[in-house]
């Protein structure tokens, strides 16, 4: 694939208008693959270029390399084609390696799985568009070529493409809220994020109720994000002075330890396929954990009939009027 660039600028930037990509998506490809401008081979992005400047550029196959780690569990799959993958992700699997990581990741079950993967975020991150914490559970997309990949980046950033999150937290709302404060590595512990009002980069989510518990202590909510920050679903609630059970990182108070995990999980994933155009809704059923701790302290009744991908959605636009209220 080829285009010929018409005025001067940097090659990152003519990309990114040519194939109307995000420049931080542009950027991987040039960095991580390569691109050919008058037939030489060239990654870096600020490379000049001038009107006539012929860019070539084709997608590589990932290398399917093995992992050091035994990989010895396996991940349910949701959904597949020729270009995605869509997996419900356990809790406490970590989605791609870091040199804190010393544990089989997604990422290495992918490639024992021999399952192909785009290679636009290089060798670790192999086919990952976007990611969930580690005790996190729940759906997830991966690209299984570079033009997938591209395609769903672009979706993150004009919001096209996004997750319905479940969340039980230790005290209930007082409402349906929208709450928009900026989000930043924390000054005092570096393991948190934190509302920076000063040097935080702008986030916004929006929180639906819906089921209290039996003992009237505890909520089932509905999150839907609107930016893509570390940790924000955790770090907006709480400046409302509510946690999510199990995350002690957050100011949890812990129950003697009879809650393993952050009891968060990423129920609903929406996006427009990149080969059709259609879109596509996919729930994530719960993980065992998350699904006895609800029907241990909530309704049973209460609980089949509001967890449902439609009962998810609908609720949200049931609110459309406080979320256009604050968008």
């Amino acid at each position: 694939m080829e285009f010929t660039c018409k005025e001067s600028k940097r090659l990152d930037a003519a990309m990114s208008e040519a194939l109307e990509l995000p420049r931080n998506q542009v950027e991987k490809l040039i960095k991580n693959i390569g691109v050919m401008v008058d037939g030489k081979l060239c990654t870096k992005c600020s490379t000049k270029l001038v009107e006539g400047n012929v860019i070539c550029y084709e997608f590589a196959e990932a290398e399917q390399s093995s992992s050091e780690y035994e990989v010895n569990f396996d991940v349910p799959i949701l959904y597949e084609d020729d270009d995605l993958l869509v997996i419900n992700k356990p809790p406490f699997l970590t989605v791609h390696g870091a040199p804190s990581v010393k544990e089989a990741t997604l990422v290495d079950w992918l490639k024992f799985k021999r399952i192909n993967l785009s290679t636009i975020s290089g060798e670790e991150r192999h086919g990952i568009v976007h990611r969930i914490d580690k005790e996190t559970s729940g759906a997830l997309v991966i690209a299984k070529n570079n033009e997938a990949h591209l395609s769903l980046s672009s979706q993150l950033e004009d919001k096209s493409m996004g997750r319905y999150y479940l969340a039980m937290i230790d005290l209930p709302l007082k409402d349906n809220i929208v709450v928009e404060l900026p989000i930043g590595r924390s000054v005092n512990n570096r393991l948190k994020m934190d509302v920076l009002k000063k040097d935080g980069r702008m986030a916004k989510s929006a929180f639906s109720k819906l089921l209290v518990s039996r003992d009237g202590k505890k909520e089932l909510i509905a999150a839907k994000l609107f930016t893509g920050r570390t940790h924000q679903i955790r770090v907006h609630l709480q400046a409302l002075s509510r946690h999510i059970l199990g995350d002690s990182l957050y100011g949890f108070k812990s129950q003697n330890g009879t809650i393993p995990r952050v009891m968060l999980h990423a129920y609903i994933l929406y996006l427009m396929h990149p080969r059709t155009g259609q879109l596509l809704q996919i729930n994530a059923p719960l993980w065992d954990d998350f699904d006895a701790y609800l029907r241990h302290h909530f309704s049973k009744e209460e609980v089949d009939e509001k967890i449902t991908l439609d009962s998810i959605v609908n609720g949200f636009k049931l609110h459309d009027q406080w979320l256009r209220k604050d968008a």
